[in-house]
C-alpha cells in the first residue's frame, strides 16, 4: 500500500511541477506578458494625431487593448495606437494598454496627452545660422526678457526637455512666430545624429513636424573606425535657414547614411520649414573633384569625409566644408558649394589636394565666416604645408596645414586669396597641434591708435595661443617669425577645442580644463591677459560661449559644461567672476538635464535658452 501512495504523490508532484496547476499560469510552459518599454507622454498641437507605443515580452501571441482613461478604444488592438486629429478637449487625457496572452495580462503605465493651440504673436528673434551671424559672434543683442536680475535660480530654470531620437551635435536653430500646422509658433529646429530633423513649438514642447532623412533601406553611418562622432554619424554640422527661400522658408541640412548595398552617401537637403517636405527635387549627393599634382585628380569620397563645420549661406550659395574621420587617409579638407535655389554644385576647393596627410577642416563644429565682400574665412587643422613658396608667397603645392585661410566666393571661383600660417607649422603639425581644433570669429571693424580701421579675424587651437590676423594683409608664412597682426602667447593653457564669442568690445574664450575668460579690446588690440574669468574650470572640450543682451545692457554669457550631469552656466558679461545662475543650484535636481556632449553651444531667443544633449534639447527660461 505504501508504494501505491508514494506513486500517487509522485504523479501529483510531477503534475504541479509541469505547470498543471496554479492561478493564471495558462497553457503549459507559457510566460505571462511583461512591459519592457512603457508608453510615454505626448505633446501635439490642435488637429494633429498623437501616437502611443508599448513594447512587451512574453509568450506569443500577445494581444493589445488600448484604453483612453479606463475605457477601451474600439479597434485599438496593436502595439501602437494613433489618435484621431486632436482637439483641445483631448488635453490632459491619459492612455494605457492591456497586454494579454494565454498566461495572463498586464496593464501599462498611463501616458498623458498634451494638446496645445497655436496663437498669433509678434515676430521676435530668429537664429538661422551657427552663432547667430556670418561673423560667428555668438551674440543676440535683442534679448529683452532675460536680465542680470531675473536669471537666478528662484526665477529661472529648466522648463522642459524636447526628446529626440539621437545625439544633438548640431546647434539648434530658431524662427519666431512661424506660421505652421494651423497656427503660429515660436519654432526650434533640431537635427540629430540619427538623421532626423524636428520642428518643435518652443512654448509648449509640441512636435510640429519630424522627418527622417534616411532613404528607403538606409541606416546612419558607422563611426568609420573613429570615436570622434559616436555611436553613429548622421547630421553633425549645424544646418542653416533662409526664411525667405521657397514658399515658406527653407532649412538646408547635410546628412550621412549607408544604403542597402553598403554604399555611403553625403547628401544636401532643402526642407520646407513649415512641414519638413523635401524641396528643389532634393536631396543631392555631395560629390566633387579637384585637380592635383600633374595629371592626378583628387575626388571626394563620401565614406571618407564628414561635415562637422556648420553650413554657411552667403549670397545665394550654400558652402559645405569637410574633414576626414580622425587623421585617417584620405586626410584632407574640402569646401564644396551649391546654389541655394537649385542645389546645383557651383564650386569645389581642396586645401590638401596634393597631400594624403591633411589638413582637414574641423573647427569644433564652428562654421566658416564671411565678410562684406563675400570672402570666406576658416581655420585648417594639422597637415601638410610646403615651406617652399611660389612666386606669390603661397605654399608651392597649395597644401595649407594649420592656417587661417581667406577664400574667394563661389561666384569668383573658389581659391585661396590670402592666408596666415605660423612659423613653426611643421613642428606643430608633427606634434598633432591643430590650429583648426577651434573656430574663427570675425571681429567688427575696429579703430587702432593711428585712427586706421582694422578688419580682424581671431582664432586659437591646441597650442594655447590666440592669433589675431589682419584680413586685409594676413601675413602669409615666414620661417623666422610670425607676421600676423597680434599673438597672445600661452593665453589659453590646455588649448582650444571650441569657438569664441564677442560682445561689446570683449572676446570670450573657454579653454580645455581652464576657466571661461574675457579679453578686453582697446584700440584694435586684445588685452594681454584676461580682464575677468569664471571660477568654474571647464573639462574637455572647454566651452563654446554665447551672449544675450538688450543692446549693450543686460549682457549675459552662457556656457555649457560637458559633465554628467551637464551644467548650463550664466555669467555677467562685464565680470565673469559674477555667476548669475547654474543648473546645479536648484534643490532636488530641478534643473538638471542629462549628460553633457562636446559640440554644444547654447542659443538664446525670445526669453529662452536652448541646450543640446545626448538625446534631447533642454529649454530654459523664466519660471511661472
Amino acid at each position: 500500500m505504501k508504494w501505491r501512495i508514494s506513486l500517487v504523490l509522485a504523479q501529483l508532484s510531477l503534475l504541479y511541477g509541469c505547470g498543471g496547476g496554479g492561478s493564471g499560469s495558462g497553457a503549459s510552459g507559457a510566460v505571462a506578458p511583461a512591459i519592457t518599454a512603457q508608453p510615454t507622454a505626448q505633446s501635439v498641437i490642435v488637429g494633429q494625431p498623437a501616437t502611443f507605443t508599448v513594447s512587451a515580452s512574453g509568450t506569443a501571441p500577445l494581444s493589445y487593448q488600448w484604453q483612453k482613461g479606463a475605457m477601451p478604444i474600439s479597434g485599438a488592438t496593436a502595439s501602437s495606437y494613433t489618435t484621431p486629429a486632436t482637439t483641445l478637449a483631448d488635453d490632459t487625457s491619459t492612455f494605457q494598454v492591456v497586454v494579454s496572452n494565454s498566461a495572463g495580462s498586464v496593464t501599462s503605465n498611463s501616458a498623458t496627452l498634451t494638446v496645445a493651440a497655436g496663437t498669433a504673436m509678434a515676430r521676435g528673434v530668429d537664429v538661422t545660422t551657427y552663432k547667430n551671424d556670418l561673423n560667428r559672434s555668438g551674440q543676440n543683442l535683442s534679448e529683452s526678457t532675460l536680465t542680470l536680475t531675473n536669471v537666478a535660480s528662484p526665477t529661472f530654470g529648466l522648463l522642459r526637455l524636447l526628446p529626440v531620437d539621437g545625439r544633438v551635435d548640431a546647434q539648434p536653430l530658431y524662427l519666431s512666430a512661424l506660421s505652421a500646422a494651423g497656427g503660429t509658433f515660436n519654432t526650434v529646429f533640431v537635427a540629430t545624429e540619427h538623421d532626423s530633423v524636428y520642428a518643435f513649438d518652443s512654448d509648449s514642447g509640441a512636435i510640429l513636424w519630424h522627418v527622417s532623412l534616411l532613404g528607403t533601406g538606409e541606416k546612419t553611418s558607422d563611426t568609420r573606425g573613429c570615436s570622434q562622432v559616436s555611436p553613429e554619424i548622421g547630421i553633425t554640422s549645424t544646418p542653416v535657414i533662409d526664411r525667405s527661400a521657397g514658399a515658406h522658408g527653407t532649412i538646408y541640412v547635410v546628412a550621412m547614411s549607408i544604403d542597402s548595398s553598403s554604399n555611403y552617401h553625403q547628401r544636401l537637403h532643402a526642407l520646407d520649414v513649415t512641414t519638413g517636405a523635401e524641396l528643389l527635387n532634393g536631396p543631392v549627393d555631395i560629390s566633387a573633384s579637384f585637380p592635383a599634382t600633374g595629371t592626378a585628380t583628387s575626388s571626394f569620397d563620401a565614406k571618407s569625409y564628414e561635415e562637422r563645420a556648420a553650413l554657411l549661406l552667403a549670397n545665394g550659395t550654400i558652402y559645405t566644408s569637410w574633414t576626414s574621420h580622425c587623421d585617417d587617409a584620405p586626410y584632407g579638407g574640402w569646401i564644396i558649394s551649391y546654389a541655394q535655389s537649385t542645389l546645383a554644385r557651383n564650386g569645389a576647393l581642396n586645401v590638401a589636394a596634393n597631400s594624403s596627410a591633411g589638413p582637414a577642416i574641423w573647427m569644433a563644429g564652428g562654421g566658416p565666416a564671411v565678410d562684406a565682400s563675400g570672402n570666406i574665412y576658416l581655420l585648417t587643422a594639422n597637415g601638410a604645408f610646403e615651406t617652399t613658396m611660389d612666386a606669390n608667397g603661397f605654399p608651392s603645392a597649395q597644401d595649407y596645414g594649420n592656417s587661417f585661410l581667406k577664400i574667394s566666393s563661389a561666384a569668383a571661383g573658389l581659391h585661396v586669396l590670402d592666408y596666415f600660417t605660423m612659423s613653426n607649422e611643421v613642428a606643430e603639425s608633427n606634434a598633432d597641434q591643430d590650429l583648426g581644433s577651434g573656430g574663427e570669429l570675425l571681429l567688427p571693424d575696429l579703430m587702432d591708435s593711428t585712427n586706421t580701421v582694422r578688419h580682424l579675424v581671431v582664432g586659437a587651437g591646441k597650442d594655447g595661443n590666440i592669433y589675431v590676423v589682419d584680413r586685409d594683409s594676413m601675413g602669409k608664412f615666414n620661417a623666422s617669425s610670425n607676421k600676423n597682426y597680434q599673438t597672445l602667447t600661452g593665453a589659453l593653457p590646455g588649448g582650444i577645442w571650441s569657438t569664441p564669442a564677442y560682445f561689446n568690445g570683449t572676446l570670450y574664450y573657454g579653454n580645455v580644463s581652464g576657466t571661461l575668460k574675457a579679453f578686453a579690446i582697446s584700440s584694435a588690440k586684445l588685452g594681454l591677459t584676461a580682464q575677468s574669468q569664471s571660477a568654474t574650470q571647464f573639462a574637455y572640450p572647454g566651452t563654446a560661449p554665447s551672449v544675450s543682451a538688450n543692446g549693450t545692457a543686460n549682457g549675459i554669457v552662457w556656457a555649457h559644461e560637458n559633465t554628467s550631469p551637464a551644467v548650463l552656466h550664466a555669467y555677467d558679461a562685464t565680470n565673469l567672476a559674477h555667476e548669475l545662475y547654474n543648473s546645479n543650484q536648484a534643490a532636488a535636481n530641478r534643473d538638471q538635464f542629462g549628460a553633457g556632449n562636446k559640440y554644444i553651444t547654447p542659443i538664446v531667443a525670445d526669453g529662452k535658452v536652448f541646450v543640446g544633449t545626448g538625446g534631447a534639447v533642454a529649454v530654459f527660461g523664466l519660471l511661472k
